[in-house]
């Protein structure tokens, strides 16, 4: 079964929606570790719309299982990142205007900079992921910069509608989860995975770890974070 990693983000958007102070994702964060989250994933963003660098200071300091800290490839926010040391970062793409990440980092569009991203990380010492699209080019490209893992992008196969859509989308999943692992990367997927469509992603062959986020915390305002988080790892359990 993969690890779960739960994305916080938006208990950060909530509380910042009021300029306040509650509901606090370090709150969050502690709930989903009793819950049995195995990491706690964030985004600091450029423009922190949701995480602060309060945020990622104190659930550095409390997180008692993996931090991974989603950026971008923007060196003051690398930077940031080199001061407290998260266990793993995870390379995204991001647009000041989009409303969450609405695709793959395109690592062969920009290969330089991210190639010097992932050298000063792994220069430092921190574990490094790419979020990249199902393309056996990017993933290849991935390991050949160092990157110890990717992330695939699972946005197409959870907006899929239509069976022959979503099936076509899981194929090129598993290839590029194929193709990652003979590359001798970690396999991660995350991005629209909810309690419907998360099982065949978590029965990809090699898939080590899973980050969920909105899908949790919608239902946790439901039924509480901790049943959220409990009944997303049922959904990992392979049938």
């Amino acid at each position: 079964m993969p690890r779960l990693g739960v994305n916080i983000d938006h208990v950060a958007t909530l509380r910042q929606a009021r300029g306040g102070k509650e509901p606090d994702p370090v709150w969050a964060a502690a709930l989903a570790e009793l819950a049995g989250a195995d990491g706690i994933t964030i985004h600091l963003r450029e423009d922190r719309r949701h995480i602060q660098d309060r945020d990622l200071r104190l659930l550095r300091e409390t997180v008692n299982v993996r931090l991974n800290l989603e950026l971008s490839i923007d060196p003051a926010i690398i930077a940031i990142a080199l001061e407290t040391r998260p266990d793993q970062v995870t390379f995204v793409p991001e647009r000041r205007a989009e409303l969450t990440t609405e695709g793959g980092l395109d690592v062969l569009g920009h290969r330089d900079r991210v190639a010097e991203a992932v050298k000063r990380c792994l220069d430092a010492g921190l574990e490094v992921s790419l979020f990249i699209d199902p393309d056996p080019a990017q993933v290849e490209l991935s390991a050949a910069l160092g990157a110890q893992a990717v992330e695939l992008h699972t946005g197409r196969y959870a907006d899929a509608v239509a069976e022959l859509d979503q099936t076509r989308e899981l194929n090129a999943l598993i290839e590029a989860g194929r193709i990652t692992v003979a590359s001798g990367l970690k396999l991660h997927a995350g991005h629209g995975l909810n309690y419907q469509n998360v099982g065949p992603i978590a029965q990809v062959a090699g898939m080590t770890e899973l980050n969920i986020g909105h899908s949790i915390i919608s239902r946790a305002v439901f039924v509480g974070l901790e049943r959220a988080v409990r009944e997303m790892k049922d959904c990992l359990i392979t049938r």
